[in-house]
């Protein structure tokens, strides 16, 4: 193959090596704009999966790489004028200029052409004249602006200020310096990437920036660095410097634009690298995933005998990785933008909300790489509940209100579409019966609806007349008598989304013969749905006449508490979208003109519902499309609705529009939670509930030692297992979960296959190397705190 390279930084220079290797008869040239040793930057960091990949493809160049690590085990924390040291993490890193002049010199004996401080010719020229064109160019990847129309490039740049430094201090371990200054939250990420230097990297949310006086009109060229900045910086982290330089190296002031491409190749042309994707530099990714893309784009060519072949099988293989790598980074730096938000937490939740902040590490993660920091942790968020039973997070008691829950596990409410006229029956006592048997501490009814035209469909529940509330009641007598339980019931209208088929039979599809819709404004949810009746005074006046009504007859079925639905796009949550809501009069326009309706709604059921039992509401807290709601706006949806007396908001997203493009993922709504407790509830003493694919007791337990939520409602997963939480509490060893009496006999986790293998349990070191691992050690190129 004759092969084109454009860009001559880690990601194209080590595809070259690796296709020379595969085949010398491949003709590749790279062209680097940048001189041979102009090298921007200090350390790059590897994970041991992708140091494993560079030694099973490269082992002599992996050997290079692996003499010039430093290595580190700790994570310490600086923080309100202490150091909190989490171990068990693991960590390589080396020099940039080192690792580029190492694949510098392994593609010179290779037999590559590099030609530095040449620009590329045309990449469409490239593409008629190579077989193979790779765009290796980075995140102002000229290669993927000419071809934008076919990679479809968003760029989002975000809004937090960082400068990359280096210093000689050597650091022992990743480094995070957390400084409260007068001006706002600032931090510095620095980890040692050889024995005689670290990378320090500055960062702070613009707004800071702009207080700290950094911000300036001043234009540098490429290669010079801010040295106004820096030499305030010097000064600012004068403490942390300890005496020791800070270097500059075309450093100044950036913003991080993420990357995302709807493709990555197209005929003979493929991106790699930062051209193709970028993920913030918290998860210290950028020449991790670079030198992945390579390898897997090399194996998919020697692999494919056809180039196009390899080039889709390269993008499928590699697209879910980099995406999940991009979901992780994604929440990493949105913490990192919000951490003013948290400045004000206990230093050990503090330590443990910053480590878990992606996702990706979690309550269990830590236990295992750091048991004694994970006691620590526990014993906190004991302290802070008022509790001495450091049991696991979720078992911890809550009061919400006057009610008293056994545990912070919830049942979130999941429409079944079984009812007939209205009326629950033997299924829906079956459905929440057990669940609330399974040990959830609050049980949430599905949607029910105030009246027969507020259905999503005609297998909904409703609240509408007697026969359906002593049906209701017969169930909350079955999950009083039978369980610890409490049992919510969750009031909602459809809306614009009614009238439609039963989800399995179609969802979000109109009925043939189906009733009149009502919305804010006469527009559809989506194609082919029908378009609403706008509501009139007298339709507003009758829909709240009938959720007063509702919520009469569910007190008097017992339920212990009421969510109002003003989510998913049902009425309530319609009327606060404006992507619903285009109404000319007071209940339309301004957000408190679109909450108007959704309020009065609340305080006239507020009024009818016992006041010892709690009211609460679910929001949308994003609309997840252009022109909705946002995150923001969900703060002061949740603040009108504190304000009018709910005990909590439970904070779901989207469902609002059928043209919403959700960022799904695990836990993926719990940082909407963790905004509104934050910056509103908290403060008022309002619980959050976090809710939306939160799959595992472990995220379950992670959410609330970091403080993210009060409590968890969980979906799907209890679907698939009515019993998760008394399963958790086995899964976890944690004896205090109360089982029924019947089921005692199960509550110890069922043995499972065994085998009679005699593992290793004892390695004896000698006496002298003992004695030296007592201090930290050092190596040419390596540093190890043990």
């Amino acid at each position: 193959m004759k092969i084109a390279v454009v860009g001559g930084g880690p990601g194209g220079l080590y595809f070259a090596a690796l296709m020379k290797q595969l085949d010398p008869a491949h003709d590749i040239t790279v062209w680097e704009r940048d001189a041979a040793d102009v090298t921007f930057g200090f350390g790059v960091v590897f994970s041991d999966e992708t140091l494993g990949g560079i030694e099973n493809a490269d082992p002599e160049f992996a050997e290079a790489m692996s003499c010039r690590f430093a290595r580190w085990t700790d994570i310490d924390i600086h923080y309100r004028g202490s150091c909190h040291t989490v171990g068990g993490q693991g960590f390589a890193a080396m020099s940039r200029k080192e690792l580029l002049g190492l694949l510098r010199r392994r593609c010179l004996d290779l037999g590559v052409v590099v030609h530095f401080s040449t620009p590329a010719p045309d990449a469409a020229l490239l593409c008629g004249s190579y077989d193979l064109v790779v765009g290796a160019d980075g995140v102002n990847s000229l290669v993927r602006q000419s071809s934008s129309d076919v990679f479809r490039p968003v760029l989002d740049r975000r809004r937090n200020k960082y400068m990359w430094l280096g210093t000689d201090r050597v650091f022992e371990a990743f480094q995070f310096f957390v400084k409260d200054t007068e001006w706002g939250t600032v931090q510095v990420h620095g980890y040692p990437y050889s024995d005689s230097g670290s990378t320090f990297i500055v960062e702070m949310h613009e707004d800071v920036w702009r207080r700290a006086g950094f911000d300036t009109a001043e234009e540098f060229p490429p290669g010079v660095s801010d040295e106004r900045a820096v030499a305030r910086i010097r000064s600012l982290f004068a403490e942390e410097l300890a005496g020791h330089e800070v270097f500059a190296n075309n450093s100044k002031w950036l913003s991080f634009t993420t990357v995302r491409n709807e493709r990555w190749h197209h005929g003979n042309l493929v991106l790699v690298g930062d051209a193709a994707h970028t993920a913030h530099f918290s998860i210290g990714s950028g020449t991790k995933l670079a030198m992945e893309d390579s390898l897997a784009l090399a194996a998919c060519l020697h692999e494919h005998p056809d180039v196009r072949a390899a080039l889709a099988a390269y993008e499928a293989e590699r697209r879910p990785v980099v995406e999940s790598t991009q979901r992780a980074a994604q929440a990493s730096l949105e913490w990192f933008e919000n951490i003013g938000l948290y400045a004000g937490q206990e230093p050990t939740r503090f330590c443990f909300n910053l480590l878990t902040r992606s996702r990706r590490i979690t309550y269990d993660n830590l236990r295992t790489r750091d048991r004694e920091f994970a006691d620590r942790v526990d014993a906190a968020f004991a302290a802070s509940q008022g509790l001495p039973d450091p049991a696991p997070a979720m078992f911890q008691p809550f009061r919400l209100g006057q009610l008293e829950l056994k545990n912070r596990v919830i049942v979130s409410p999941m429409d079944m579409y079984s009812a007939v006229d209205g009326v629950p029956g033997d299924f829906h006592l079956v459905h929440l019966g057990s669940r609330a048997v399974g040990g959830a501490g609050l049980v949430m009814t599905e949607m029910v609806c105030v009246s027969p035209e507020g259905r999503i469909t005609p297998g909904c529940t409703g609240l509408w007349n007697d026969e359906q509330r002593d049906s209701w009641a017969r169930i909350v007598s079955f999950v009083h008598a039978r369980s610890t339980a409490r049992i919510g019931l969750q009031l909602g209208h459809s809306g614009r989304k009614g009238s439609t088929r039963l989800m399995w039979e179609g969802m979000d599809e109109p009925l043939p013969d189906g009733w009149e819709v009502v919305g804010p404004s006469p527009l559809p949810y989506g194609p082919g749905s029908a378009v609403p009746r706008e509501a009139d005074r007298d339709d507003l006046d009758r829909i709240t006449a009938s959720f007063v009504a509702a919520a009469r007859r569910g007190a008097e079925a017992g339920f212990d508490l009421l969510e109002l639905h003003c989510a998913h796009g049902y009425l309530l949550s319609s009327f606060l979208s404006p992507l619903a809501n285009q109404r000319t009069d007071s209940y339309g326009g301004s957000l408190a003109n679109r909450l108007r309706y959704p309020l009065e709604v609340f305080d006239a059921v507020r009024a009818v519902w016992p006041s010892e039992r709690p009211m609460i509401v679910r929001i949308s807290a994003t609309d997840w499309a252009d022109g909705g709601n946002t995150e923001h706006d969900a703060v002061e949806i949740a603040r009108a609705f504190i304000a009018h007396g709910a005990d909590a908001i439970d904070v779901s997203s989207g469902q609002v529009t059928a043209d919403e493009r959700p960022a799904f993922g695990r836990s993926y709504q719990t940082p909407f939670a963790d905004r509104i407790r934050h910056e509103v509830a908290a403060a008022t003493g309002t619980a959050v509930i976090a809710v939306g694919a939160i799959a595992s007791y472990d995220d379950v337990n992670s959410i609330l030692l970091a403080g993210r939520a009060d409590l968890c409602a969980i979906g799907r997963t209890h679907l698939y297992d009515p019993h998760w939480t008394l399963h958790a509490a086995a899964e976890q060893d944690y004896r205090g979960a109360e089982w029924p009496v019947q089921y005692r006999a199960g509550s110890r986790k069922p043995p499972s296959a065994r085998t009679d293998a005699v593992r290793p349990r004892l390695s004896l070191v000698r006496a002298e190397q003992a004695d030296r691992d007592v201090h930290l050690r050092w190596t040419p190129h390596t540093l190890l705190r043990t």
